[in-house]
């Protein structure tokens, strides 16, 4: 399938409308998936990404229904990660010298993927390629956004932006245009992308999309790697990443639960029903993890001003789906948010505090939990009705305490806690050790965090010094042992 976006752009993707599931299992993508492709044709030609591998043959012979491949001056890759790349094998043993342009992150991710050393040009921000007809493509370095690697393309003239991961979804609709879509499912899934993809990267997002605004360009169209293009109105979709880059809540809360013999499910619905009482004008989403859409939960936490979670104790811990969730919970690192846990429990009782725990780890203000021993009575059920409505009352939108920790979060980021003089990138992991400095970039050993200039970059992913935490001292010790293993 082809399609002309414009005269001089055509659309050479692949829409798979029945894939359910993307990155083995742990994505279900019930809107399908588009792996957008897209062909620029000037006096030069550029090829900008190709498709999943799976798909390979079949994009190579697309394309030369659309172009002939010695004719392909460029080929950009934004992204290396195989849904972006997959095709490249197929497509360079026919044009093998083609040269392709990507970050230097993107030789290392595309050699390690491949076992290939092609004709690798590697670009950074302001980089250009003319493209004949007075128009150039232009390179933005976007790292972490999602992978380090990746860059943005952008097509003067025209205006066009190829925003790479950002501004896309899992989405493969017959229309390719948004203005074409039913736009409140358009709304959602773009949210659910953000949430599920980008949320781990919110104070980067808001960075480089200021960088991209500051440059001044006119954005006429967004094309993305997945998902619609935006022609109508582009940059809603920029405004509504710089909101949900803002620490994003609704008046919502999210109750989330796993279950052996509904004990932890009747205290679920009781709770439920005591927030509703207590707050009728909170919304309330209620899933259980045996049953739900793996997206969507993290899609609906990430819109939720505080979530529940329970599970019951089995062997003195909580249910797998639980641990699961904690696990991708820590690694989103959503902002500005609260939580408490629930369950029930026969002989012990330590799901709940190891709930709790592991919430606290993720950055959430946690407050005290609710147990239950066996199956709830009367009377526990009312406690767990009473514990609905302390909670509604509690995580008020104006609750003072829910903006005290939300201040006292933002203003510790980047300040000396317990000094180590010790700083670790937010994204990667890196530890910045005074004691080596960065002399690659002219950082001499000895050099304490407050003099290393603000344009430094992470050697692993290249963010700046706003991405720099510090590190307790109590914590150095293991974040060196740590970061030596990972990166030496």
């Amino acid at each position: 399938m082809t399609l002309a976006i414009k005269k001089n752009l055509i659309w050479v993707g692949k829409k798979d409308g029945d894939l359910q599931h993307f990155h083995g299992l742990d994505y279900p993508t019930n809107e399908g998936f588009s792996h957008n492709s897209y062909l620029i044709k000037e006096q030069k030609t550029a090829l900008i990404d190709t498709v999943w591998s799976p798909y390979s043959k079949e994009f190579v012979e697309n394309l030369k229904r659309n172009v002939a491949l010695e004719k392909i001056d460029f080929i950009v890759a934004n992204h290396a990660e195989i849904d972006r790349s997959g095709a490249l094998p197929a497509l360079m043993e026919q044009i093998p010298n083609t040269p392709i342009y990507c970050t230097a992150n993107g030789v290392e991710a595309l050699r390690g993927y491949f076992h290939k050393d092609w004709n690798f040009q590697v670009v950074k921000t302001g980089d250009s390629l003319d493209m004949g007809n007075g128009k150039q493509l232009l390179f933005l370095e976007t790292p972490m956004l999602h992978w380090p690697d990746s860059m943005m393309t952008y097509l003067t003239e025209d205006g066009i932006l190829f925003s790479n991961d950002v501004f896309g979804q899992h989405y493969s609709s017959k229309q390719v245009f948004n203005d074409l879509v039913d736009p409140e499912a358009l709304y959602h899934e773009s949210m659910k992308y953000y949430a599920n993809t980008l949320t781990p990267f919110s104070r980067i997002v808001t960075d480089k999309i200021q960088e991209l605004l500051d440059t001044n360009l006119p954005i006429k169209m967004i094309c993305p790697s997945n998902g619609v293009i935006w022609r109508e109105q582009p940059t809603q979709i920029v405004q509504r990443y710089l909101k949900w880059a803002d620490n994003y809540k609704e008046n919502q809360i999210t109750l989330l639960y796993d279950t052996v013999r509904n004990s932890t499910r009747d205290m679920a619905e009781a709770i439920l029903t005591g927030i509703e009482d207590a707050n009728p004008e909170v919304m309330v989403r209620r899933f259980d993890l045996a049953e739900a859409d793996h997206e969507e939960v993290l899609a609906e936490i990430f819109k939720s001003k505080g979530i529940l979670i329970g599970s019951p104790t089995v062997n003195i811990g909580m249910l797998p789906r639980v641990a699961a969730l904690l696990e991708e919970i820590g690694g989103l690192r959503f902002q500005g948010k609260q939580a408490a846990a629930f369950g029930s429990y026969g002989w012990s009782g330590e799901a709940v505090n190891k709930i709790n725990e592991r919430l606290q780890e993720a950055g959430f203000t946690v407050q005290q939990g609710l147990q239950v021993p066996w199956k709830p009575t009367e009377d526990a059920l009312k406690e767990c009705q009473k514990f609905g409505r302390d909670i509604a009352k509690l995580w008020q939108d104006d609750d003072p305490n829910l903006i005290a920790s939300s201040k006292q979060h933002t203003a510790t980021a980047n300040t000396a806690s317990d000094e180590s003089g010790l700083y670790k990138c937010w994204a990667c992991g890196w530890v910045y050790d005074p004691a080596k400095g960065i002399p690659e970039q002219g950082i001499a050993p000895g050099t304490p965090w407050e003099d290393v200039p603000d344009d430094m970059q992470c050697p692993v992913c290249f963010l700046n010094k706003k991405g720099f935490d510090p590190i307790d001292s109590s914590k150095a010790q293991s974040y060196l042992e740590d970061s030596d293993e990972m990166w030496d």
